[in-house]
């Protein structure tokens, strides 16, 4: 049983602009697969049906084995859960943030491992008790990807979650993720325009371009690229890494 799946999907956006058609793949274990893709190419899209929070022109998705029409949407979204690069806090405290999933799902609020992941993040001198739209971006970002990982998902669709985080703190969120992915607790896909990052946490590439999707080792992606697209696009990036690196 497959813990993610899709087939055959695609979608067309207004306008009818098709971004992606007909495109497959599958995850059988919990593993981290970076999602790359050059700009408005489609990936953000597919996150965003991959937590049903839009809907395919035409395909299939699977959860745990489980067709997309067989599952309540708030269900789906527990165990598929997205975060997004803009994370929107709740009004109210920090607090009252974390604990979301407890409210929505009737379930106890566990302090402690919150306060660990936290900690985690570097957050641990967070006041609980501050109003959560006074967070700075960075801030905003991780109390975000807490609040989810606190409703344990199976699947974390990663939208650009360290955007906004310097090098200490992107760090430290992908430590804790890669532990997380290494413990087989969940599935991780990631959203990323940085390279070197996508490198360091996935050991497997969706790279998407021309309507097509492309799945294939990490390693292999960047040493082999799969397609031409794939080959100017490295190839792009890397003349663009050497210009920004020779500026003032």
């Amino acid at each position: 049983m497959s813990i993610l799946a899709f087939t055959d999907l695609t979608k067309t956006v207004a306008g009818g602009r098709t971004l992606f058609t007909r495109i497959t793949a599958s995850v059988e274990e919990p593993e981290s697969v970076a999602l790359i893709a050059p700009s408005g190419q489609g990936k953000s899209t597919l996150l965003r049906l991959l937590a049903l929070l839009d809907a395919p022109t035409a395909g299939e998705l699977r959860l745990e084995g489980k067709a997309a029409s067989g599952w309540q949407p708030q269900s789906w979204r527990r165990r598929a859960a997205y975060v997004a690069q803009q994370s929107v806090m709740l009004p109210g405290s920090v607090a009252h943030n974390l604990s979301t999933c407890s409210r929505l799902h009737d379930t106890p609020f566990d302090r402690e491992l919150a306060a660990r992941l936290m900690e985690a993040v570097s957050l641990s001198s967070t006041d609980w008790e501050k109003n959560a739209d006074e967070l700075s971006g960075g801030e905003k970002q991780r109390v975000s990807l807490v609040r989810s990982l606190l409703g344990e998902p199976a699947v974390l669709l990663l939208d650009e979650i360290t955007a906004s985080l310097d090098q200490h703190c992107k760090l430290a969120v992908e430590k804790l993720l890669t532990e997380m992915q290494a413990a087989a607790k969940a599935t991780l896909i990631w959203v990323s325009h940085d390279l070197e990052q996508a490198r360091r946490v996935s050991s497997r590439v969706w790279f998407l371009a021309d309507g097509s999707l492309a799945d294939c080792g990490t390693e292999d992606f960047f040493r082999r690229p799969p397609s031409l697209a794939a080959e100017r696009f490295l190839s792009r990036q890397g003349r663009n890494e050497d210009a920004g690196e020779g500026g003032p």
